[in-house]
């Protein structure tokens, strides 16, 4: 190959390495040039190596032949002279230069491997980094196999690596869940492997080393196999591709040829699929082309490849057994023949013995006979490395029984050679060879090895390394070597301590160095026990510290310079393993978080600290006690292996909390409060050890209100007496004082195990989130309540419902043993109380509260309880009366104060000072407040049989001897606390009781209301005792569940359900829309929220109605069948005109409610529910309906506030728009339906079944109507803004219609979001058929402001003027816009949303305009005067130019009645073109134009080199164009001959400028905006071409030249001229009828071929400027697609897209099937308009696409669209489109060439690997095509180095192939290095060709030495000519 080197001159030869490596850059020493020049070419040309090659043959002459061997002899005497000299040199002194020992030149003799006679090479070939090179097969052995590589060893101790994605050819077998073990479960380490060098990569971690990239891919190991390779006992290499019931299908990477391998009959051989195995071949089946194998290891490891005929160098495969003959005995090995054609070289490590001493040559005779296997080979060179090693000839890893870093004492030297040392390790089971290398032989250069060590001496020797192919040790005997602890990364181990010397410090740390070289890290958290902000200072660079290894992973060492860490005795923590439960050792903090602490370890191993074990006090915070990196000694407290996970303690000793027996979980302790914070209170825990607990606030008491209470009265000191364990974390306990769960504390669970489905079980609630409720128990047993059980009301909010804390009763739905989840029901329903302990401690936690507020009070003061009690006679004086009662004050009781409501003074009137006797009802300790009642039954009842004290109690025992628990009773209410009733029960003389309100889990819930004199049903649940408080509790039906079915309620009115009859009906609940209301037998019902007036909308109607309140109401429909699950309800009606009317008339009627509307029609309803878009309404029972906001209102501050205006409960009245019976949904207005004036529906009927999908019909909405509305877009540019006006109906704000005045940028102050006021201008239908609406925002119009009229006064009316109609403008009228559009020639401007104006260059301002579209951007005010109206056309045609102000019109101006034609007139240069002269005449502001064809007699070619701007000239009138206003002139000598005498005439100054007109005609202003939007069409292969606006100008006047000036108008010379031609063609010609016909058939296709090029060069001459002009080019050219895409261009320069695209659709439908590419002409402007405007372009382009893959050829509309993509620079999108071409198209080169094309535009690196698959995939004879054409490409425009290494792959198959060798040859000249230019024709005149290609390739080397210019090499190139002619003559 040729060597890429720009040093090496023709006369050098390359290094010896080149025999591997083509890019070494090291010369042979200098010889002389002609023999150099010879040898080079020859030793080129060999390496064109027939695919067959013989032995012994040669194409050289003898001389030839003689002459070779000379100069490599000469260069070898060399090479040794200067070994001698290099090895005295030392390595580190003068300038690096690489020793030059035997295995650094023996490469040369794979040169001659079997192509040359003679002389044998004197080195054996060995494998080096420098001259290993890609294609080269090796065998290697599995050193390691990772997740994503594998690791491979190779000859001479190289290292490859090889990625996952080349391990295989097939990766589909595996799943995602054993994808990590992939490869460790096919490969194994030690295994046998082939592989192939794939690429060679620099290792950016050390710099001088590279990367060997490897494949085991046997698809490119058995390149070149067919069929007919396979033989019967040749030992082949598979892959398992699948299992099978009786074997293994194999894969041998070749396509169609498949092999099988029996199962084993043992069962013992058990293969994976994708395993690398190797077997022997038994059968062929070639008509199946299947292989048959045998996996016999011994089979395998004695098979030899037999002798067969014809063996090409490509079947040889490493890893093969043949058998040798030596042929000869090398300086370091054996030349070997095998397999009859081919030779081989074995280096001294692969002997048959590895530890030989010097007489190994004798052992190796000549013609002796061995077994060898293929070691390594080099397809570019033929070299072939062959080994005797015994393991590896038995197929086998030789073992290695040494490991790095080891030492040996006594180690035996087995020979000394000039290189290094052979050595005999003892190792055990058997010695290990190692070799010590001159380097490593001493700290000081040895310069003669024999003379220091001897055979059989015994030395010390340390490990370096590893050969693992050779079973070869790497040693060292220096000094240093032997220093310090760690040598290898392997020595390194965790917790180690060493001295090390920092290297270097930065930011992040340190660098150190340990003394056997290794270097380590040291963080910055780990230089010092405290952070260290300036390291640089802490650490010096050359310092010698004791450092400790934390870990060491990747070969990454880190270490710390902690003192704690470095001086610490206790064990290190290592790994997982190591973790056992009580183990202390030391580590070092990480993270610090609310919950505890991450502590890191040795080697990566991390624990966590729980926060009850960092030994804190509680409520303290960690952050404040511990830091990051702080070192700290912990306890392991537990640990799980197998999830890495370990738990630790801070608390070394601590106390351990099972040391009292009664700390338990779930027992009762008392404490004494230690601390108080607002979220605990913390207490020393009565027990044997010190324990601490904490009672969470919501912990102090059942009832929230209690707690919160408390929580403010507690102080230090207090001492709680009952407190349940119900968490033990640690040290610390968890504590509550709930009464309900003290209660119940045997029988609380701690362990899924005690739990039963359906039973009830005391908890609270430990979490809430928005599916459910956590409720826990006792220790971590936690359960879940979903949504749907936790409540039963699914509407409501659990965060309103519950509370964290909250006592509950919990109902056990479900138990999954097996997940340990629990489900749990929290419904009252199901987990109702059963007794009365929730009352029961509320009494008890108020006599707590009321001790403790009386803790400072004297004993005699809390007595006053004991004078009352419960039913007791007291008496009072009367204090004070006022509305609610009376305050009585009690004789000797101070600060006690006694109440008696109004309804309990039984109708006595009393006054201030009376003295009463009444009942005791109720006592308060808490407030020292005493209920009493008046009320005769209750004091008679009490009287009765009372004479002293003892009979009262008396009594009292006899009454509560007939209460029994459990016992039903109807009781009265008396009075209604809070929380809880005061009941008497008249049944039972009118005892007392006391009844809870609410529930466990109803606490936070609304609560039934009950009133005064309410009868109630309860059950008694407790009698008076100390426990009670001397209180009777009672149960109420209400709260347990529990249905009325006492005599009472059973004898109670039974109303009938019937529909139309009235019940007395009590109400349960209030919600928005409805009332629920219990009435009959336990029948439920609902008052609708319309069903309570009959006012159609009243406000709050439910404003009179509270729970609990009894309401007569009228059945009027039965309960609907499809509500059944959430229980039946019926409809029930509260209003009075329902139920006025005879219940007769209504009985068994049901109540119909209206389900029909009609458009139009008015209705009112309630809000119940607003959104940011929509208001809802409840119309009736079943209707609803919705208004958009925007329906809301007009004006934007009502919008804005759109959530304010409308609360719930809101009646709101409007119009139905659309009503959808189905869903009984209907959509209002709040403004009247108008059916007279146009509106957007089409018609003005009712709507009466509209459905939803069409509620947003805007039928509504009419012109002049003025609206609220939304901006959803700001449009680009002067588009205007995008409205919305309703749910999915948008209008669009012209740009001139946002503001009343013209202000400079009428857009500022507006954003996408904001609500505006706008008035509705036109509704109108689309071309496709949508609506499109203008609108307004401008408030001077009618409507949009209540003052508008007094603002628009005479002096400024003209302000706001929007000019809609044409027929409005007039000459001369002063005007205002935006500018539209501007292009080279001018701009449009924007007057109002129906007129734009044409302002010309010339008319842009009254100086030169440099850049019009900088001074004039889009969107810019101008101001100027109408120039010309044309009404017909709507033209108009406006200047800004100022210089016309006096309003003179442009009729009068431009008269040209003045002049006459032949009239000679003067005037100056006004501007110079290429096409001619503007002349401005003098004394007048006209201007006229002069043709450059007008300017002389002579024809001038550079007008601008000749005229200048400025100049005087004479010129004569030729032609005078009134209508056109233009003035042609000449300036011909001729046109002055007979006019001497006549004067230079002077119009008078009143002409206006005729420049403009002038102007207008020569250059068409819309034109070249047109081109330019075309330019980004990319339009493709079109025959017309594109002209600047000059070059337009010129071809129109060039084609006037041949008849006067401006007689002939444009549109129809070119028709005419044909025309002419044409008769005149006919006209002379006389033909027979036959041959006539058929000439006119010919003419008129020739005729209407120049009409349409005529018609193209009118498209680029005269641009069209209208939709109209576009229309009738596209008539008359249907099947153009250049027209159709001008018009496109034109339309987008419009800003109008939608057009555009209709455009595009009309012309693929317009044009011919048959004209495929004016179509795909079209779908590439598509896309380009769709890449540029679509929205989001890469899906609009995406739908394109589809659409053109169907109507045109995929592959062409492929191309198309990643040309456009490419174009546009989307690299991800081309990539994309790229890989789905390839799958898509696999098979066509061009495609392929596209993908290596876009990788080296994109600098991709992995260009093999796509040149690889491309290979694969396409056909044979396109690999020739590709791979040239991708050499071509790697020439210009990626790496040389790769296409050279492409031409040469592929002319060492075609060597003959001269138009390979010439496209080669063309790129090595393009890039112009002359040696490697002249080297590679050298090969290519070598080359054995017919002499016609012999002929081509020295005609082309002598041009190209002609081209150089040197004659010496010219004529060097004629002799080699002749001497290749005289022996192809002889």
């Amino acid at each position: 190959m040729v060597a890429p080197s720009k040093k090496v001159q023709s006369g050098k030869r390359n290094d010896s390495t080149k025999a591997f490596k083509s890019s070494s850059k090291k010369p042979f020493k200098k010889t002389k040039d002609d023999v150099a020049a010879r040898s080079e070419a020859m030793a080129l040309q060999l390496e064109d190596v027939p695919d067959f090659p013989r032995g012994g043959g040669t194409s050289l002459s003898k001389t030839e032949r003689k002459k070779i061997y000379e100069e490599v002899d000469a260069e070898f005497e060399a090479a040794e002279d200067d070994d001698e000299r290099v090895s005295k040199r030392s390595k580190k002194g003068g300038k690096p230069k690489k020793k030059r020992n035997p295995s650094d030149v023996d490469e040369l003799g794979s040169l001659f491997d079997g192509g040359l006679t003679g002389k044998r090479p004197r080195y054996a070939n060995k494998i080096t980094i420098k001259n290993i090179s890609p294609g080269m097969k090796l065998l290697g052995v599995v050193t390691e196999v990772n997740q994503k590589d594998i690791v491979i060893s190779l000859p001479g101790g190289l290292r490859g690596l090889v990625r996952a994605s080349e391990a295989l050819d097939f990766t589909d077998f595996g799943t995602e869940d054993d994808e990590n073990e992939l490869l460790r479960d096919i490969f194994s380490v030690g295994q046998l492997v082939p592989c192939l060098v794939l690429q060679l990569d620099d290792d950016k971690k050390e710099a001088g080393k590279r990367k060997i990239w490897l494949s085991l891919r046997l698809s490119l190991l058995h390149k070149g196999f067919s069929l007919d390779s396979f033989q019967s006992g040749m030992v082949v290499t598979a892959n398992v591709k699948s299992v099978e019931d009786h074997g293994y299908i194999l894969h041998f990477g070749l396509p169609f040829i498949t092999g099988f391998i029996k199962k084993s009959k043992d069962g013992n051989q058990e293969l994976k699929t994708g395993q690398l195995i190797q077997g022997v071949v038994t059968n062929i089946d070639k008509e199946r082309k299947i292989v048959s194998l045998s996996s016999d290891p011994d089979s395998v490891a004695k098979c030899v490849t037999k002798d067969l005929s014809g063996m090409s160098f490509d079947l040889l495969i490493p890893g093969m057994m043949v058998n040798a003959r030596v042929q000869s005995v090398l300086e370091n090995g054996v030349l070997l023949g095998f397999l009859m054609y081919f030779t081989g070289t074995i280096d001294l490590f692969h002997l048959q013995n590895p530890m030989c001493n010097k007489s190994w040559k004798d052992e190796y005779t000549q013609t002796k006979m061995v077994n060898a296997r293929i070691l390594f080979m080099d397809p570019s060179t033929r070299a072939v490395g062959l080994t005797l090693n015994p393991h590896l000839v038995g197929n086998k890893a030789p073992p290695l029984h040494v490991s790095s870093g080891d030492i040996f004492e006594e180690a035996k030297v087995v020979r000394v050679d000039k290189s290094g040392l052979l050595l005999e390790l003892p190792s055990e089971p058997i010695s290990t060879p190692a070799y010590v290398s001159t380097y490593d032989a001493a700290e000081d250069e040895v310069n003669k090895l024999e003379k220091k060590f001897k055979e059989g001496n015994r030395i010390r020797v340390r490990i370096l390394g590893l050969k693992q192919m050779e079973g070869l040790a790497i040693g060292t005997l220096k000094e240093s070597a032997f220093e310090g602890p760690a040598f290898t990364h392997s020595d390194v181990k965790p917790g180690m301590v060493t001295k090390a010397k920092v290297i270097s410090v930065d930011t992040f740390g340190a660098i150190v160095q340990f003394p056997g070289g290794l270097k380590a890290m040291c963080p910055l958290r780990h230089m010092s026990e405290f952070e260290v902000t300036k390291p640089r200072k802490k650490f010096k660079v050359g310092a010698e510290l004791t450092f400790r290894v934390l870990g060491c992973k990747s070969k990454r060492i880190t270490v710390t310079c902690k003192k704690s860490l470095v001086k610490s005795k206790l064990p290190i923590l290592s790994s997982y393993a190591d973790a056992t439960e009580g183990l202390v050792t030391h580590g070092w903090i990480t993270k610090i978080e609310k919950h505890g602490c991450f502590v890191r370890f040795y080697n990566g191993v991390q624990g966590f600290v729980a926060r009850f074990e960092l030994g804190l006090e509680p409520g303290s915070d960690p952050n404040s006690v511990f830091h990051v990196g702080e070192v700290v000694k912990c306890r392991v407290t537990s640990a799980v292996h197998g999830t890495r996970r370990i738990n630790l303690s801070f608390m070394i000793n601590p106390t351990s909390v099972s040391e009292d027996d009664s700390i338990k979980l779930g027992s009762i302790v008392s404490g004494v409060i230690d601390s108080i914070t607002p979220q605990a209170v913390t207490v020393h825990v009565k027990s044997k050890g010190l324990l601490k607990g904490t009672v969470a606030a919501e912990h102090l008491a059942d009832h929230h209100d209690q707690a919160k209470l408390m929580m403010s009265l507690l102080r230090p000191g207090f001492e709680l007496d009952k407190l349940l364990i119900i968490d033990i974390e640690g040290n610390n306990l968890a504590l509550s004082s709930k009464y309900s769960l003290i209660k119940l504390a045997e029988e609380l669970p701690s362990d899924i195990s005690q739990l039963q489905p359906n039973s009830v079980v005391h908890g609270y609630v430990c979490n809430l989130i928005e599916n459910g409720c956590f409720v826990r128990f006792l220790g971590r047993l936690t359960g879940f309540a979903p949504r749907s059980k936790a409540i039963d009301e699914p509407r409501a909010d659990l965060s309103e419902s519950f509370f964290v804390g909250q006592s509950v009763r919990a109902n056990i739905v479900d138990i999954n043993q097996e997940k340990s989840r629990i489900t749990l029901s929290l419904k009252q329903s199901s987990c109702a109380s059963v007794d009365a302990s929730f009352i029961q401690e509320y009494f008890l936690t108020d006599e707590k509260i009321s001790d403790l507020q009386s803790s400072d009070i004297t004993e005699s003061e809390c007595s006053w309880v004991e004078k009352f009690s419960i039913g007791s006679l007291v008496k009072g004086t009367v204090h004070e009366q006022n509305d609610l009662g009376l305050v009585v004050n009690f004789d000797n009781i101070d600060n006690v104060l006694g109440f008696i409501p109004q309804y309990h003074l039984g109708g006595a009137t009393l006054e201030h000072g009376s003295v009463v006797e009444a009942v005791v009802l109720d006592i308060s300790r808490a407030e020292r407040l005493v209920d009493l009642s008046l009320r005769p039954e209750l004091i008679n009842n009490s009287t009765k049989e009372v004479s002293n004290s003892q009979s009262k109690k008396k009594r009292r025992r006899g009454i509560s001897k007939e209460l029994e628990v459990h016992q039903r009773v109807s009781a009265v209410v008396e009075i209604v606390k809070e929380q809880y009733l005061i009941l008497s029960i008249p049944e039972h003389g009118y005892t007392i009781g006391y009844a809870s309100i609410s529930d466990y889990n109803t606490q936070k819930l609304s609560v039934k209301q009950f009133s005064t004199g309410q009868s109630v049903v309860a059950s008694v649940e407790a009698l008076q005792n100390p426990m009670t408080s001397g209180r009777l509790l009672l149960l109420l039906d209400s709260v347990s569940g529990i249905s009325e079915t006492t005599p009472s309620k059973r004898t109670k009115n039974k109303s009938s359900c019937d529909v139309g009859s009235v019940v007395h009906a009590e109400i349960t609940e209030i919600k928005p829309l409805e009332v629920r209301v219990n009435f009959g037998q336990s029948c439920r019902g609902r008052i609708h929220i319309t069903e309570v007036d009959d006012v159609s909308t009243s406000e709050e109607p439910f404003s009179k109605f509270r729970v609990g309140q009894s309401v007569s109401a009228r059945v009027i429909a039965k309960p609907s069948h499809t509500n059944i699950k959430k229980s039946q309800l019926w409809e029930l009606s509260a209003k009075p005109a329902v139920l006025r009317v005879d219940s007769s008339e209504l009985n068994g009627i049901q109540v119909k409610e209206q389900l029909e509307f009609v458009t139009g029609e008015r209705v009112s309803g309630y809000v119940y529910k607003v959104d940011k878009e929509w208001v809802w309404l409840a119309i009736s029972r079943n209707v609803t309906a919705r208004v958009f906001i925007l329906d809301t209102a007009c004006d934007a501050r009502e919008l804005e506030e759109f959530e304010r205006r409308f609360p719930i409960g809101k009646a709101v009245s409007g119009y139905v728009l659309t009503y959808n019976k189905e869903k009984k949904t209907a959509r209002l207005v709040q403004r009247p339906l108008l059916a007279v004036q146009k509106s957007i529906a089409n018609d003005g009927g009712c709507k009466k079944d509209s459905s939803i999908p069409g509620d947003d019909a805007t039928l509504f909405i009419h012109e002049g109507d003025i609206l609220g509305g939304r901006i959803s877009k700001i449009l680009p540019g002067v588009s205007g803004l995008r409205v919305q006006i309703g749910p999915y109906v948008f209008g669009r704000v012209h740009f001139t219609e946002i503001n009343d005045s013209w202000v400079s940028n009428p857009l500022d102050g507006f954003h996408e979001g904001q609500f505006v006021k706008c008035k509705v201008l036109e509704i109108s239908n689309s071309s496709k058929g949508t609506l499109q609406i203008e609108l307004s925002l401008r408030t001077s119009l009618d409507g949009m402001s209540s003052d508008h009229l007094s603002e628009a006064s005479n002096n400024n009316v003209n302000i706001f003027k929007r000019f809609e109609r044409i027929e409005d403008l007039s000459p001369d009228m002063a005007v205002q816009g935006y500018v539209k559009n501007t292009m080279s020639k001018g701009c449009f401007i924007m007057l109002s949303r129906t007129l734009d104006a044409k302002v010309l260059l010339s008319n842009l301002s009254d100086t030169f305009v440099k850049d019009p579209e900088v001074e004039f951007p889009v969107g810019k005010l101008v101001t100027g005067r109408v120039l010309n109206v044309e009404s017909l056309s709507k033209r108009v045609e406006v200047t800004l130019k100022k210089g016309n102000a006096g309003g003179q019109p442009k009729s009068e101006s431009y008269d040209l009645k003045q002049f006459h034609v032949g009239d000679v007139i003067s005037g100056s240069v006004k501007r110079v073109e290429p096409y001619g002269l503007f002349i401005t005449i003098d004394n007048t502001s006209m201007v006229g134009l002069c043709h450059k064809s007008q300017l002389s007699d002579d024809r001038i070619e550079d007008v601008q080199a000749r005229y200048e701007a400025g100049e005087s000239v004479t010129a004569k009138i030729l032609k005078l164009d009134e209508e056109k206003q233009r003035i042609s002139l000449g300036m011909k000598s001729s046109y002055f001959m007979n006019d001497d005498d006549v004067k230079a005439q002077t119009p008078s100054e009143e002409n206006a400028d005729e420049e403009d007109s002038m102007e207008c005609d020569a250059v068409n202003d819309s034109k070249s905006g047109v081109l330019a939007a075309v330019g980004d069409f990319g339009f493709q292969e079109t025959g017309f071409e594109r002209h600047s606006g000059t070059s337009l100008v010129l071809s129109q006047v060039e084609s006037r030249a041949s008849v006067p000036p401006l007689e002939v108008d444009l549109d129809d010379i070119e028709e005419s001229g044909y025309e002419n031609d044409q008769k005149e063609k006919l006209r002379g010609v006389d033909k027979d009828e036959k041959s006539k016909r058929r000439e006119k058939q010919k003419d008129k296709e020739e005729r209407e071929k120049k009409i349409q090029a005529a018609e193209g060069r009118l498209l680029e001459n005269h641009a069209p400027e209208s939709a109209d002009e576009f229309e009738k080019l596209v008539r008359s050219s249907p099947n153009s697609s250049f027209v159709w895409i001008k018009y496109m261009a034109f339309m987008l320069s419009l800003a109008d897209i939608e057009k555009a695209r209709s455009i595009a659709e009309r012309a693929l439908r317009t044009i011919n099937i048959r004209e495929e590419d004016e179509k795909l002409n079209i779908w590439v402007a598509y896309f380009n308009l769709e890449n540029e405007h679509g929205s989001p372009p890469e899906e609009a382009v995406k739908k394109v696409f589809e659409r053109a893959r169907q109507y045109c050829d995929p592959k062409k509309v492929y191309h198309a669209l990643l040309g456009v993509y490419e174009r546009t620079e989307q690299y991800k999108l081309a990539d994309k489109l790229l890989d789905e071409m390839i799958k898509k198209f696999k098979q066509s080169c061009k495609v392929w060439l596209r993908k290596v094309q876009s990788y080296l535009k994109q600098n991709e690196e992995d260009i093999q690997s796509i040149v690889n698959r491309a290979l694969l995939c396409l056909p044979r004879h396109k690999h020739i095509k590709f791979i040239s054409q991708t050499a071509i490409l790697e020439f210009k425009c990626g790496d040389a180095d790769r296409g050279r290494s492409f031409f040469e792959g592929v002319l060492r198959e075609y060597p003959k192939r001269t138009d390979l060798w010439s496209v080669y040859l063309d790129q090595e000249i393009r890039l112009g290095e002359v040696d490697v230019i002249r080297s590679l024709f050298e090969r290519a005149i070598s080359l054995s060709l017919p002499p016609k290609k012999m002929k081509f390739l020295f005609k082309k080397f002598l041009e190209y030495e002609k081209s150089c210019g040197e004659e010496e090499r010219v004529e060097y190139v004629k002799q080699r000519a002749m001497e290749y002619a005289n022996s192809a003559l002889a």
